[in-house]
């Protein structure tokens, strides 16, 4: 008799001299994709040396889908007490718990198929490292849209913000959140505090729903977002999360977080069709094989 996926021995496996139970690797993940448990673990391995880069030196919050995208789910921030004893954490005070919660730090491959193995389908991180809890690396923006919208509305919205932002001096990159969006981030680099970007993102958001309120909301309320994009600035707190480039997204079909060119952003607009700004995991490897990292100068480039 063939053995259930719950009573399946474990294959152990080696990843840089750390030893890895993996189980399951039949399950189906992403039923209507056929995608299975192996597949993700294939993809991570292969995408492991460009997105450890972003993952590295900060905090994990991984959404846990153990029985694949149409099971259970839940988000986890304190890392589980059953990692390997190899796993690095990072202890933040939470004012909510009065206690610290021990983040799980993604350092290296076998500890992001470790997380990847206990069903963190999606790897988000915040936008600072360990070392400085209050200077984000980056700022971020993430363009949402709301009923009626597309992924195209909102890349019409990140082009009129990186205008924006380069008329005051700032770069900006671009990804895909993987879902419905966009998200534009400026790389730092420099010793801001969110206490200063926090409101200068909310600032730069509102500016941008006042010239357009018919297209742009900067306020989260559901009731406001029918028909506009919504520019998310609130992302940008310690106590915050933003997807990782290059993370798979628990959608019905294996999407990804994928960095991309303004020039594609601005082709899709051109063209009115989603698909140019819609990428699944085998997409991905072509394209970083083609492009390398397009999201490497947020971690490099400083904010004058």
């Amino acid at each position: 008799m063939a053995r259930s996926a719950s009573t399946q021995p474990a294959r152990e496996i080696t990843v840089g001299g750390r030893r890895l139970a993996i189980r399951n690797l039949d399950r189906v993940v992403f039923p209507q994709a056929g995608t299975t448990k192996a597949d993700l673990l294939d993809y991570y391995v292969r995408i492991g040396d460009v997105m450890l880069a972003h993952l590295r030196e900060r905090l994990l919050h991984m959404h846990r889908y153990p029985e694949g995208v149409e099971g259970p789910r839940f988000w986890q921030k304190g890392c589980p007490g059953h990692r390997p004893e190899w796993m690095q954490t990072a202890p933040v005070w939470s004012r909510a718990k009065g206690a610290n919660i021990d983040y799980c730090v993604v350092d290296e491959l076998a500890s992001l198929l470790w997380a990847v193995n206990i069903g963190s389908i999606e790897l988000h991180t915040s936008l600072h490292t360990r070392h400085d809890l209050q200077r984000p690396t980056a700022l971020a923006f993430d363009l949402d849209p709301g009923a009626g919208i597309d992924v195209v509305g909102c890349a019409e919205i990140a082009l009129r913000l990186r205008e924006m932002l380069a008329g005051v001096g700032l770069r900006a990159l671009a990804k895909t959140s993987g879902s419905k969006g966009l998200q534009v981030y400026v790389p730092l680099n420099s010793g801001v505090s969110y206490a200063q970007a926090k409101p200068a993102a909310r600032a730069i958001a509102e500016v941008l729903e006042a010239e357009s309120p018919e297209r742009v909301v900067s306020r989260m309320a559901t009731a406001l977002r029918s028909g506009k994009v919504l520019i998310d600035w609130g992302q940008n707190t310690e106590h915050k999360s933003m997807v990782c480039a290059y993370s798979v997204r628990a959608k019905a079909r294996p999407t990804v977080s994928t960095p991309v060119r303004w020039s594609e952003v601005e082709a899709a607009v051109d063209a009115g069709d989603r698909a140019l700004l819609t990428f699944e995991m085998g997409d991905v490897l072509d394209r970083v094989a083609r492009h390398g990292d397009l999201f490497a100068d947020v971690l490099s480039v400083a904010a004058a």
